[in-house]
C-alpha cells in the first residue's frame, strides 16, 4: 500500500512540476511567475521527495526482511553493554590545554581537533570555553 502511495505521490509531483514549469515559462515578468512557482513547482517537488521517501522506505524494509544475515542478527541475543570508566572518545593528557590562534575553545593536546597542528599554542591565562570533544577541565 505504501509503495503505491509513494509512486502516486511522485507521479502527482511530476505532473505539478510540469504544469508549474509550463505556466511559469509563459509569463514574461517575475511577479506573474511567482504564483506558478508557489502553486505548482514547489509543491510538486515536495511530492516527488515524499514519494521517493515512501518508496525507499518500503524497498529498504523489504530488502532487510529478506536478508538472512539480518534475520540471524535479529534472532541473536544482544550482548550486554560493558561498563566503562571513561568514554572512548575523550582523549586524556596531563599537559596544559591548547588553543588555536583566534579560537574560542581550550583543548587537551591529544584532542583530535588540535592534534598535529603546529599553530596550536598553550591557553595560558585566557578565559576560554572547554572543547565539547575532549573536555580539558573535567568536573
Amino acid at each position: 500500500m505504501l509503495l503505491w502511495a509513494g509512486l502516486a505521490a511522485a507521479a502527482a509531483g511530476a505532473v505539478l512540476c510540469v504544469v508549474g514549469w509550463y505556466g511559469l515559462s509563459g509569463e514574461r515578468f517575475a511577479e506573474r511567475q511567482l504564483p506558478w512557482l508557489a502553486s505548482g513547482t514547489v509543491p510538486g517537488a515536495a511530492l516527488i521527495v515524499a514519494g521517493a521517501v515512501l518508496v525507499a522506505g518500503v524497498w529498504g524494509r523489504t530488502e532487510a526482511s529478506e536478508a538472512p544475515e539480518t534475520r540471524a542478527a535479529q534472532e541473536a541475543p544482544s550482548p550486554s553493554p560493558r561498563p566503562s570508566t571513561s568514554p572512548p572518545w575523550r582523549p586524556s593528557s596531563s599537559e596544559p590545554p591548547l588553543r588555536v590562534p583566534g579560537g574560542t575553545l581550550a583543548h587537551r593536546p591529544d584532542c583530535p581537533l588540535v592534534a598535529g597542528k603546529a599553530e596550536a599554542v598553550p591557553v595560558g591565562d585566557e578565559e576560554l570555553d572547554p572543547c565539547p570533544v575532549c573536555d580539558p577541565w573535567p568536573r
